[in-house]
């Protein structure tokens, strides 16, 4: 079992950088595989990010396009967190992103079947 907890949100203008932290409690945060998505209103929760199992130095890391070149995603297993940077932040980046685990081998690029959710972090991005 783990709980996440996300933390980072706000509002910032277009072209601005957010950094939002997912803060893991529970087993060893090096045995799961965590993702970022997000929800913005009336639509469906969309991935965002994801990076493997692992440890920090050699986990493999995956992106919408939609974000790709612009967002980073990164794990500490010693401080049990998993980060999303987020730079060039557009108005559409609007929404609420919530940090995901499970442990499965596979990337977790697919909402379906993920075992543990946060609450989530609103980030709104203003033209």
């Amino acid at each position: 079992q783990v709980q996440l907890v996300e933390s980072g949100g706000g509002l910032v203008q277009a072209g601005a950088s957010l950094r939002l932290s997912c803060a893991a409690s529970g087993r060893p945060f090096s045995t799961y595989a965590a993702a970022w998505y997000r929800q913005a209103p009336g639509k469906e929760r969309q991935f965002v990010a994801a990076i493997s199992r692992g440890s920090t130095s050699t986990a493999y890391t995956y992106y919408a396009d939609s974000v790709k070149g612009r967002f980073t995603i990164s794990r500490d297993n010693d401080g049990n967190t998993v980060y999303l940077q987020m730079n060039s932040l557009k108005p559409e980046d609007t929404a609420v992103y919530y940090c995901a685990a499970d442990l499965s081998y596979t990337p977790l690029r697919v909402p379906d079947g993920i075992a543990y959710w946060g609450k989530g972090t609103l980030v709104t991005v203003s033209s």
